[in-house]
């Protein structure tokens, strides 16, 4: 048994490298894992897992429970799903639905109805930073600490306006170079306004002989932090590299990094920083 009072963890895998990295931080301790069918985009045979839609809600939790888990952790990204082509069983017709509806408020509003779901369904529901051991980023910096000041207004007014749309429930990050705004988050993801930052002229973006500008991602004021905390990893570094960015700002206690490691080799090889500030 934890210290939080659970004893097998239920994780319910979306896309990208973050399920992946809890997997490899609960070595040793069971876990189930949920694939969910259409998001989740790596492999995990080697896992006692399951894989259903989205929509199975009914059969997630009885998937859960006939595996022992008494508490979950969503992970990896989602989007909003087709429910045209949707899946569902007689659970998520009634969930999947209301969640939707909830979703004209902003996702936030889409997180806490699918959290409240499976806490009323008697699930712990555990944040993955406290399953990775990253309960409280430290503020700081990793990567070009010396190249921070030159890009220090434009890192300023990025975190001001991912703080604004976070207000509105849009998204959690923003590009800023020059002081101009290049980019905000919405449904696209932070992945794909990187590669829309990159299809701008360079000038006003910079690039890899003259670094320019900054992406700032922080949780939404409203934020559900036991999911989707801001999460940035080697590919958001990749992706800040090609469009030309300086570096990455983040909210100490408020983000999570996937592959520590991996993510401090790819700040050294492009020339780039992550500054930690701590929060306002």
């Amino acid at each position: 048994m934890t210290e939080s009072g659970w004893t097998k963890l239920g994780l319910i895998a979306g896309g990208g490298d973050l399920p992946l990295e809890i997997l490899r931080a609960q070595a040793g301790k069971p876990v189930f894992v949920v694939v969910l069918k259409g998001f989740a985009d790596r492999d995990y045979g080697g896992a006692d897992s399951v894989s259903l839609s989205v929509g199975e809600i009914g059969g997630i939790i009885k998937a859960l429970r006939g595996a022992g888990c008494d508490a979950i952790c969503f992970a990896g990204y989602v989007t909003r799903p087709d429910l045209k082509s949707l899946k569902m069983d007689a659970r998520g017709l009634i969930m999947v639905p209301r969640a939707l509806a909830a979703g004209r408020k902003g996702d936030d509003a889409v997180i806490r109805v699918v959290v409240d779901e499976f806490e009323r369904a008697g699930f712990a529901v555990v944040g993955a930073d406290s399953l990775l051991g990253q309960d409280g980023l430290p503020a700081g910096c990793l990567g070009d600490a010396a190249a921070v000041e030159a890009h220090r207004d434009d890192a300023g007014k990025a975190m001001m306006v991912a703080a604004e749309i976070g207000r509105l429930d849009i998204g959690q990050g923003a590009v800023v170079a020059g002081g101009v705004v290049l980019a905000v988050e919405a449904q696209e993801g932070t992945n794909a306004m990187l590669e829309r930052v990159a299809g701008l002229p360079a000038p006003i973006r910079g690039d890899a002989s003259r670094r320019l500008g900054v992406l700032a991602k922080r949780p939404k004021p409203i934020q559900e932090r036991r999911v989707d905390l801001p999460t940035i990893g080697v590919g958001t570094v990749e992706r800040c590299a090609a469009a030309g960015l300086a570096g990455i700002v983040l909210e100490a206690d408020g983000a999570l990094i996937v592959d520590r490691a991996g993510v401090e080799g790819a700040l050294k090889r492009h020339g780039l920083f992550v500054l930690i500030e701590p929060p306002e």
